[in-house]
C-alpha cells in the first residue's frame, strides 16, 4: 500500500511538471521574441530562441507608446480598486455571515449570482452611467467600476473563511466589552490574514489584467497599459515585436508577485477549505 501511494505521488509530480512546462512554453516564447530583432520575430519558419540579442522591440515600445504613464495608470487603478473592494467586501461578508438571519442566505446566493454575471453583459450600462456622471476617461471611474465588479469575488472568498471561525470568539469579545467593529478588526481579521492575502492578490490580478472595461471607459488621460498595447494591432498592421516586449514588461511584475505570494495563496486556499 505504501509503494502504491509512492507511485501515485510520483505520478502526480510528473503530471504537474508536464503541465507547468506546457504553461511556461508560450510565456518563454514571448520573452524570447521580446529580445529578437523585428525581422526575426516575423521570420518563417520561426525560431524559438533569438539568434541575435536585441532591445529593438523595447525601444519601439517606448517610442510609440507612453509606456510609463500607462503603467502608472494601471498600477494606480488596480491597487486603489483592490483596497476598496477588499475593505468593503470583507466587512460585508462578515456582516452577512454573522447575522444569522434568513436573509443572509439570500444575500449569499445574490453574491454568487453577481460573481457569475459576465462583464461583457454589463459594460454598456456601466458606460452610460459613467458618462452621465461626467467621469469618462478618469481613473476615478475605473477605480469605482473595478471595486464594484470585483467586490463579489472578495465577499465570496471571505465568506468561507468566516464560516471556519467559531462564533465563540465573537461572543468572548462581546463579553470583554468589544464592539462589533473592534471584534472584527482585532479578533477576526488577524485570523483571516491568509484569506485577505488571497483575495487581495486575485482581485489585484483581475483589475491589472482587465481590457474590456478600460477600453470603453478611457480614451487618453486614464488609458491603461492593456488598452495602449492594443494600439499595435490594426486592420492593416500587426507589430508583434513591440507587442511581445510590452506583454513581457506588463506581465513580469505579476509573475514575480505570484511567485513571492505563492505560500500565502496556498495557505489561504487550504485554510478556507477547512471548517470548524
Amino acid at each position: 500500500m505504501k509503494i502504491k501511494g509512492e507511485i501515485f505521488k510520483r505520478l502526480g509530480i510528473g503530471i504537474s511538471v508536464i503541465l507547468t512546462a506546457f504553461w511556461l512554453i508560450p510565456y518563454i516564447y514571448v520573452i524570447c521574441c521580446s529580445f529578437k530583432p523585428g525581422s526575426e520575430v516575423i521570420a518563417v519558419p520561426p525560431k524559438f530562441f533569438p539568434r541575435v540579442f536585441s532591445i529593438e522591440n523595447f525601444q519601439g515600445l517606448f517610442e510609440r507608446m507612453d509606456t510609463l504613464q500607462f503603467l502608472v495608470n494601471s498600477l494606480t487603478v488596480a491597487v486603489c480598486s483592490t483596497v476598496i473592494a477588499l475593505v468593503l467586501g470583507a466587512l460585508a461578508a462578515y456582516a452577512i455571515q454573522r447575522s444569522g438571519a434568513r436573509l443572509s442566505i439570500a444575500l449569499i446566493v445574490l453574491v454568487l449570482c453577481l460573481k457569475m454575471i459576465p462583464t461583457s453583459s454589463i459594460v454598456v450600462p456601466i458606460y452610460e452611467l459613467i458618462c452621465n456622471l461626467g467621469l469618462y476617461d478618469t481613473k476615478i471611474a475605473l477605480v469605482i467600476v473595478y471595486a464594484a465588479v470585483n467586490m463579489p469575488f472578495v465577499m465570496w472568498t471571505m465568506l468561507s473563511f468566516y464560516e471556519g471561525i467559531p462564533t465563540t470568539l465573537d461572543e468572548a469579545a462581546y463579553v470583554d466589552g468589544a464592539s462589533s467593529f473592534q471584534t472584527f478588526s482585532k479578533v477576526i481579521l488577524p485570523i483571516c490574514k491568509p484569506g485577505l492575502a488571497t483575495a487581495f492578490i486575485f482581485t489585484l490580478f483581475l483589475a491589472w489584467n482587465d481590457f474590456l472595461i478600460a477600453l470603453l471607459l478611457t480614451s487618453t488621460n486614464a488609458k491603461t497599459f492593456t488598452v495602449g498595447l492594443a494600439g499595435f494591432l490594426s486592420a492593416y498592421n500587426l507589430d508583434l515585436g513591440p507587442m511581445c516586449a510590452g506583454a513581457f514588461l506588463f506581465s513580469f511584475p505579476i509573475m514575480i508577485i505570484s511567485i513571492a505570494a505563492q505560500k500565502y495563496i496556498v495557505q489561504g486556499m487550504t485554510a478556507g477549505a477547512v471548517k470548524g
